[in-house]
């Protein structure tokens, strides 16, 4: 785990509110993941810095245990033109956390992000985020990093 700060960026994607309370989130984040491959939204994604996919967890109720929104999409170089049935997010520059998670999709994430809840760190509840980028496409041994928004 390194401390680094990342400038801000714009996010283009599709998106879902949902909660950690019951597994919630893993069907809903699930049911998010099916529509982005299904219905090609990275093809529908112009103006992409890359082919990277994000996933942003932002617009906390509280902290964990609250509600939060979940956006998945790629980083563009600007939110002027946002296509229908897509969803903007502007990331705000910050100090995170960053974490590699390695092994099989989806677990390997899955099991960072409870390393992270059972963790004792200060988070901010403002985006945290997981970068889906080369190295994630072999699903028996994807790396992942997760970025976890610190005060």
């Amino acid at each position: 785990m390194d401390k680094i700060d990342v400038i801000g960026f714009f996010l283009l994607g599709i998106s879902t509110r949902t909660s950690n309370t019951n597994g919630q989130s893993a069907k809903d984040i699930g049911e998010l993941w099916g529509r982005f491959m299904g219905d090609g939204v990275l093809q529908q994604i112009e103006d992409r810095v890359n082919d990277d996919i994000y996933c942003v967890y932002t617009d906390y109720e509280s902290d964990q245990n609250g509600a939060y929104t979940t956006i998945l999409g790629c980083k563009v170089n600007n939110v002027d033109n946002v296509p229908q049935g897509l969803t903007s997010l502007i990331v705000a520059p910050a100090s995170y956390l960053k974490y590699t998670a390695k092994g099989k999709l989806p677990d390997c994430v899955a099991e960072t992000w409870q390393h992270i809840w059972n963790g004792s760190i200060d988070r901010k509840y403002i985006a945290d985020f997981d970068v889906y980028g080369a190295k994630a496409w072999n699903q028996e041994d994807a790396e992942v990093d997760v970025y976890i928004g610190v005060k």
